[in-house]
């Protein structure tokens, strides 16, 4: 594909998006009844903002669900410190939900317009960014070109390029260097990801690590964690997180096959889009399993075979009632789950074969100890028994992934230094603002 063909390709996205954008309403309102959208907000979709811009520096902040709203929380919390507004947008209703749950009133949260020029070009006319930073792996060309028009710094920070993502953008290199060539700099999550981005145009590139190690650990609700420990008491538990379609039914049979040797065991489902929570306990009690629902509150007696995590926000609860984690995705989907909060809250982590996404943060926890793969579920139901079989190994897994963690530790101090040139101007003047304002008021 030659540039000037690239090029023609992006002004007909441009133009047709903007066609498109009077009839997208049907589409939003489809999305609001399914759930998959906020109906009280879905006007920020178009661009139409929630609220006044604030005067002073501000940042754009874009995170597309949860993973990637955790990922930059820390980040976004040094920032504040230094008095610039920011502008938080994510895509879903349950990132906006932990946006909430871990920033509250500190940021301004929207949701990302979409990726069509009148809703792109309302949003930035509104808040009007002094930079933009995106998290990892949201590419927007609608977005990318508006920003790079109006010569506002486009910085990719936590960057990834899946091995699917990177061989569909090979195969468009003009496409893929017109739209990086807008970037002011990327922020890579491994040395892998930061080739990847140079052999498609990016530049500058450094690797920072990944920022999602550095996140503190998922909060807990200590009296809710007090009451279901109660309720399970000495009884063995396994969970099975961040599960996609498929994997309950895998965890189902694997539960079957270590009740045979542990009666009394309970096994934690965390699906992770928890409005699957119907299918699934169907699916569950299909298999003749006793299924407690976390989000109506069931309780959870000795005859519950699985509790059911359908709630948002409570990945710590889940994770804190066990010492063992199978993270999803990568059994029966593809690329894996973030396994950093199994690890770092001292879970043996289990995973399937299919870990592309997180491969570098696998590595490392497998190097150390920390985790293990397996092939099926057959497998899967093998190794749980063991762990459970033996305290001794358990523990060594928990504090080998503790140590792991800890290795790999660093990303949010090395992506901030990378940032500096770009955010030392606005300290700088915020705190100019801030001193003028003060002289006046006196």
């Amino acid at each position: 594909m030659s540039e000037r063909f690239a090029r023609a390709i992006l002004w007909t996205y441009r133009w047709a998006g903007a066609a498109a954008f009077p009839m997208i309403g049907g589409y939003v309102a489809w999305r609001a009844s399914k759930g998959k959208e906020d109906r009280r907000r879905r006007r920020e979709r178009y661009g139409q903002a929630g609220r006044p811009r604030p005067p002073g520096p501000l940042i754009w902040m874009h995170a597309a669900s949860v993973g990637e709203t955790i990922a930059v929380v820390g980040l976004i919390e040094r920032i504040l410190a230094h008095g610039i507004t920011v502008v938080l947008t994510t895509g879903t209703v349950t990132s906006a939900q932990v946006a909430e749950e871990r920033l509250g009133a500190r940021v301004i949260h929207q949701y990302v317009p979409l990726d069509l020029k009148p809703a792109v070009s309302r949003f930035l006319d509104h808040w009007r960014p002094d930079l933009a930073i995106i998290a990892e792996s949201e590419i927007w060309p609608m977005t990318i070109l508006e920003l790079g028009a109006r010569r506002v710094p486009q910085v990719l920070v936590n960057g990834r390029l899946s091995d699917r993502s990177f061989a569909n953008w090979k195969k468009r290199a003009s496409l893929a260097e017109a739209l990086f060539e807008n970037l002011a700099h990327v922020i890579a999550q491994s040395e892998t990801d930061g080739e990847r981005f140079r052999a498609l145009g990016a530049r500058p590139v450094t690797v920072s690590g990944n920022l999602k190690v550095d996140t503190t650990p998922p909060p807990v609700d200590q009296a809710a964690l007090g009451n279901l420990r109660a309720a399970i008491g000495a009884r063995p538990t396994w969970a099975a997180v961040s599960t996609h379609p498929g994997e309950e039914a895998v965890a189902a049979a694997v539960h079957r096959k270590v009740k045979a040797r542990h009666p009394a065991l309970l096994t934690i489902v965390v699906p992770r889009h928890p409005e699957r929570a119907e299918a699934i306990e169907r699916e569950l009690a299909g298999a003749g399993l006793a299924v407690a629902r976390r989000s109506r509150g069931d309780a959870v007696t000795a005859q519950t075979d699985v509790l059911l995590g359908d709630t948002i926000g409570e990945m710590g609860l889940y994770l804190r009632l066990t010492e063992i984690a199978f993270v999803g995705r990568s059994l029966t989907g593809e690329g894996g789950q973030n396994p950093i909060e199994p690890a770092v809250l001292g879970t043996a982590v289990l995973a399937g074969p299919n870990v592309q996404n997180f491969r570098e943060a696998y590595r490392k926890l497998i190097d150390r100890g920390g985790a293990r793969l397996v092939r099926d579920g057959d497998m899967l139901a093998g190794a749980v028994g063991a762990l459970l079989a033996e305290q001794r190994v358990r523990t060594a897994m928990s504090g080998a992934g503790r140590a792991a963690v800890g290795e790999m530790a660093g990303a949010l101090d090395r992506t901030w230094q990378a940032l500096e040139p770009y955010i030392h101007p606005l300290i700088v003047k915020a705190r100019l603002e801030t001193e003028a304002e003060t002289r006046h008021l006196r």
